[in-house]
């Protein structure tokens, strides 16, 4: 089989709940699928956090409907799916025994019943996110030799490594924190579980093991691989990583990575006010996402409205504080935006800008009072 391993797609993510990429998710994913045709896949694998939150957007639910019916019922390739801390279980696994027979599987939640999905050399076990307390429920014979996270993997992997069939390759979906990865900053759930990541130990027996969870590509064994998000999603060390799906054959258990095509390029420029005005930039970096970190110059509203007119997708911009050259302000597209319909909002910048504090309640009643017998 030739199996493309893809994860942490995260459909309905908006940049700190205000710009959608929903745009940018589905040219990355057409990507991945004109991959799949071009390598002549027989699957996709997608190693959970199909979604960004566990009660999906009408708009991450249209993309998601549209790709897997085109993938499945246009182009005829199976697609394989487990459910990640940010998907809903339940959700996504709707109507699962139906979808089989279009050839889209999907484990939702753990089950007491192996999910297995068989073909002539190849098994494909589902693992999806799972959590001590659930395995200690499904498997109260264990429930004493569970204690950690780890052991609840144990538990699980060594009931799917007692139904290995002689001569068939084994090839394994789970979305896990494997101790000593490498995070970025847009894995803010991962950093907060840390306590949960397991050894790689605890995935011995499988020919490949398919990783979700951390956003960086990186490989943790020769067998074990996280394929990393669909696209950047946070500026600092992300940026810097190419996105990418790895193709698997179990025929030799080659691998072959393949970068995703991005509709905006993420990058972090920084300079003096003069330096990031004049740049001459390419096409490319101008109409990506932007962050802007100015070197010489105190920034707010004005500037915030200056630099768009030249980064068309700025998101951040950062510079020295008004009174305090060691301070730094950082002011996000969402507070420029939200200054038109939120006052109380552009006030509450201005005191932390302009006069280095947080407004008090009687300043911020003022405010109200003249802001209402302006309205009236």
């Amino acid at each position: 089989m030739r199996l493309i391993h893809t994860s942490d797609w995260h459909l309905g993510m908006t940049f700190r709940g205000g710009m959608s990429f929903s745009s940018d998710q589905k040219y990355a994913v057409d990507g991945i699928i004109k991959i799949a045709e071009e390598e002549r896949a027989d699957g996709i694998l997608i190693a959970g956090d199909v979604f960004d939150k566990s009660i999906a957007s009408q708009d991450a639910i249209r993309i998601y409907d549209s790709i897997v019916t085109h993938i499945c019922g246009d182009l005829g390739i199976a697609v394989y799916i487990i459910a990640g801390n940010h998907d809903g279980a339940e959700r996504i696994s709707q109507c699962s025994a139906l979808l089989k027979k279009s050839g889209l599987y999907i484990a939702g939640a753990l089950t007491k019943e192996l999910q297995r999905i068989e073909s002539e050399d190849t098994d494909i076990y589902l693992l999806p996110w799972i959590s001590t307390d659930k395995v200690k429920t499904l498997f109260p014979e264990k429930a004493e030799e569970i204690s950690s996270m780890e052991d609840a993997y144990r538990v699980v992997l060594d009931r799917y490594r007692e139904h290995f069939q002689s001569g068939k390759r084994n090839i394994l979906l789970s979305h896990a924190y494997i101790i000593d990865a490498e995070t970025s900053v847009s894995d803010i759930a991962a950093e907060v579980g840390r306590a949960a990541a397991v050894g790689a130990d605890v995935f011995r027996g499988f020919d490949y093991v398919a990783l979700g969870h951390l956003h960086g590509p990186q490989d943790i064994r020769d067998n074990i691989r996280y394929s990393g998000s669909l696209m950047t999603y946070s500026f600092g060390k992300e940026e810097k990583q190419v996105k990418s799906v790895t193709l698997i054959d179990t025929l030799d258990m080659s691998r072959k990575i393949i970068p995703i095509p991005q509709l905006h390029k993420r990058v972090t420029l920084k300079g003096s006010y003069d330096e990031l005005t004049e740049a001459d930039f390419d096409e490319e970096t101008l109409r990506g996402y932007v962050k802007l970190e100015v070197t010489d110059h105190f920034v707010g509203m004005d500037s915030m409205a200056a630099f768009r007119e030249k980064y068309t997708n700025l998101l951040e911009l950062s510079g020295k504080g008004f009174e305090q050259e060691d301070a730094k302000i950082t002011m996000t597209i969402e507070e420029f935006e939200s200054a038109g319909t939120d006052p109380a909002a552009v006030f509450t910048r201005y005191c932390r800008d302009i006069m280095g504090e947080e407004p008090t309640e009687h300043m911020e009643k003022l405010f109200r009072d003249a802001v209402s017998k302006i309205l009236r």
